[in-house]
Parts: structure tokens; C-alpha cells; sequence
């Protein structure tokens, strides 16, 4: 339940859903994260925001005037649950699809949520004035890492399915596990391996700095906002060098992943291979995440129609790391609506590394008779499948509630 309360009443404990007025009376990023210290509820009272929205079924209520003295009580000694006890609540899941998921999805679902949740727990820091060390980075980048070497792939298929609440957190796991693929098929050393992790981990941590209603808004920006939207990657780069801890590149990245080859990007215009390597990756894979995530404003592309569609726009990415890029996600990436030479529709499970036309795929639809078939896996690069792709199919064309789940089962 939501309830707007003075702000002297806050108390450790309580799960902040809202700073109430102007996003330009203060410094924060209004946003929903657990009171845990003291010194936030210090810096919410200097910036003289006068209310506060909490949540009490996530976190403490304002107690009854007759409670008050047991409320103390309980707030140190059983709301504050310790890291520990608080890992053993699991977060909400990232999408509603990935409930329930098959076995190559377990573990990656497992790692995302957590990684999800430190992300959140580094942009509240951000918001507040706290450090974002990269020593608190690290372990969530290395998770990742081992998580792809295991199953090459499935999280970044896992993170890719975010609701409009949390894409701005599970963009960054996302873009972290692109950059990881991406990294190893460009034939990175492993410390560039996590290097690249790292810096799609923190690319967009200056959105801190900018208030939800415009990084949530339904609409297209004003020229005005579009503006404010741009000085985020000048956020993330002085944020993180204050803090040190940084490699150049990451920097690099953060500040310059919006640049495009040929000069038509921001925030400096810069061109070809003026933009670091890794800017230049970042741009490759926040552009696909975000194209292929659910956003306030449109619809999700199909992510065969996205790989496309970034393949067609010309002067945009660097060539070589777009190849590298479609070697890494495939042609058809995993959950591609596809259709058939046999008049059927598919969905794409698994790549085939040797041979990108040729996925491992679910056919279940009959497009002649058009009606629902019992599905079946059908590998494409068997010789005898008999069967091959004849280009990507527009979800929204075809209205299927239960895409998400025909792949998310395998």
C-alpha cells in the first residue's frame, strides 16, 4: 500500500517508493529503493522535501501513536534484515514470461535477478551521493562472465525480457552480458573480457542524475528534454572518475557510447576510430537491448527484425564489430520469430555456431491452414531437416500471447 507521509517521519526501515514535488527542488533521482541508512534520510531532510511516498508492504509503516515505543523496537531488531537475510527474499522476477523457465534458463535467470539487484543497489547509492566503486562492480561482472561461459548466450536472452519499471537496472545486466559475448568473439584477452563487462555494467549509471518522469515518458521528448536525456553519458563518466577505480576505456565507454562512426552522435561527434573500441562495442549493444526491451513508449522489435534493421542503418555502428557483434547474438538471435520454407512459423531456441542460417528452432504454426500445430524442435543445420529460413517474422503481426514462452521452456 502507498501512502504519502511528512518526511520527518521516515525511519529506517521504510521502502521509499517516491520523493514528492519538483524533480528540480533536489538532487535525487526519484526512484524505489529500503531506507538502511541514516545519512539518506539526513540528505532527503536538507534537500527540504517537505513529503515522501512510502510502501508498507514492502517495508515499514508509519506507527500508530500508541505503538510508537514498540515500533523502535522493531526496527532495530527485525526490519532491518542484514545483506544476508535479504538475499534469501528473492526479488520480484524481471518479467513475467520467466516464470516458470526450462533448464538452460535456470541458472541464468538465477544470476540475473541477483545481478538486477546490485545494479539497484548502485544507482541508489548514485542518487544519493554515495560511491559507485568498482571493486562493488566487479563481483557482479565476474558473475556475469562465468554465467556466459556456462551457457554462452542464455542471459543475455534472460535480460533482453525486462518490464517498463526495471529496464533501466536490467539494461544494465544486458548490456554487460553483450559486451561479454561480444568481447570474447572479437578475441579479447579475459581482463578485456571484464573490462567490457564492467563498462556495459555502469554505461548509463548517470541516469541517476535525471528524474524518473522524463526516463519514464510515455512519449516522445520535448527538444528540451532530449537535451537533459543527453547529458547522462557526462553524469556516468564524472561520477565514475571522481571515484577512481576506473580504467580510461571504461570512462571512455560511458562518456562516448552514444557517438556513431559517422559523426552524427554525441556528446562530442566524434567519428571512425576516433571513438575508443569499446565506445564503439557499447553503441553495438545498448542500441540492440533497447530496441529489443519494452519501453514506455513502443513496443519491443522481434529480435530477428532488430539484427536487420542495425544491419541496414548505415554510418551508424563500426563494421567490424557489427560482424563480430551477429556472430556472437546470431542472425536470428534466440526468441527470433521466423518463417519457414515450409510455411510455418518458428522460434528460434539455440544458435548454430558454425552455421548462423541454421538455428535450432520450435516450429508451431501452420501459416496455409493457418492455426496452431503441436509444436516441435526442428534443428535447421540437420541435413535432413529439409527445412530452411526464409526471413523474420513481425510478432505484433501475428498477436501470440505465448512467444516468450516457447523458447523460455527449452
Amino acid at each position: 500500500m502507498l501512502k504519502t507521509i511528512p518526511s520527518p517521519q521516515l525511519q529506517l526501515g521504510m521502502f521509499l517508493h517516491q520523493l514528492t514535488g519538483s524533480w528540480m527542488d533536489h538532487p535525487f533521482w526519484r526512484s524505489k529503493f529500503l531506507l538502511r541508512d541514516q545519512r539518506d534520510i539526513a540528505r532527503i531532510l536538507e534537500a527540504g522535501i517537505a513529503e515522501v511516498v512510502i510502501d508498507t508492504e514492502r517495508g515499514l509503516d508509519v506507527p500508530l501513536a500508541d505503538e510508537a515505543k514498540d515500533a523502535v523496537a522493531v526496527v532495530g531488531a527485525e526490519a532491518l534484515a542484514t545483506p544476508a537475510e535479504e538475499e534469501d527474499s528473492p526479488l520480484p522476477l524481471p518479467h513475467p514470461a520467466l516464470d516458470p523457465v526450462g533448464p538452460r534458463y535456470t541458472d541464468a535467470l538465477q544470476v540475473s535477478r541477483q545481478a538486477m539487484g546490485s545494479v539497484m543497489g548502485l544507482f541508489d547509492a548514485a542518487r544519493l551521493g554515495q560511491a559507485v566503486d568498482a571493486k562493488t562492480c566487479l563481483p557482479v561482472v565476474e558473475g556475469i562472465v562465468d554465467a556466459m561461459s556456462r551457457k554462452p548466450g542464455a542471459l543475455a536472452s534472460v535480460a533482453r525480457l525486462k518490464t517498463v519499471d526495471d529496464y533501466t537496472y536490467m539494461h544494465a545486466v544486458a548490456v554487460c552480458a553483450l559486451m561479454v559475448g561480444l568481447a570474447r568473439q572479437m578475441g579479447l584477452p579475459p581482463a578485456m573480457v571484464r573490462e567490457a563487462g564492467l563498462a556495459g555494467l555502469v554505461l548509463d549509471i548517470g541516469k541517476a542524475a535525471l528524474p524518473t518522469e522524463l526516463l519514464n515518458k510515455p512519449g516522445r521528448l520535448s527538444p528540451e528534454e532530449l537535451a537533459l536525456m543527453k547529458t547522462h553519458v557526462r553524469h556516468s563518466h564524472d561520477m565514475l572518475k571522481a571515484e577512481g577505480g576506473y580504467s580510461p576505456a571504461v570512462l571512455n565507454a560511458c562518456l562516448h557510447h552514444h557517438e556513431r562512426v559517422d559523426g552524427s552522435g554525441y556528446p562530442d561527434a566524434q567519428a571512425g576510430e576516433r571513438i575508443g573500441v569499446l565506445a564503439r562495442m557499447a553503441a553495438v549493444c545498448d542500441v540492440y537491448d533497447a530496441v529489443t526491451s519494452r519501453r514506455p513508449y513502443r513496443t519491443p522489435w522481434d529480435p530477428g527484425d532488430a539484427m536487420r534493421q542495425m544491419a541496414q542503418a548505415k554510418g551508424q555502428f563500426d563494421n567490424a564489430v557489427f560482424q563480430h557483434f551477429v556472430k556472437a547474438v546470431g542472425i536470428y538471435p534466440v526468441g527470433s520469430l521466423v518463417r519457414l520454407q515450409s510455411e510455418h512459423l518458428a522460434v528460434v531456441l539455440a544458435l548454430n555456431s558454425s552455421a548462423l542460417l541454421t538455428p535450432r528452432v520450435r516450429v508451431f504454426y501452420d501459416i496455409g491452414e493457418r492455426h496452431r500445430i503441436t509444436p516441435y524442435v526442428l534443428d535447421l543445420a540437420d541435413g535432413s531437416a529439409k527445412n530452411r529460413i526464409l526471413g523474420p517474422e513481425v510478432p505484433d503481426a501475428w498477436r501470440f500471447a505465448d512467444l516468450e514462452q516457447l523458447w523460455l521452456l527449452d
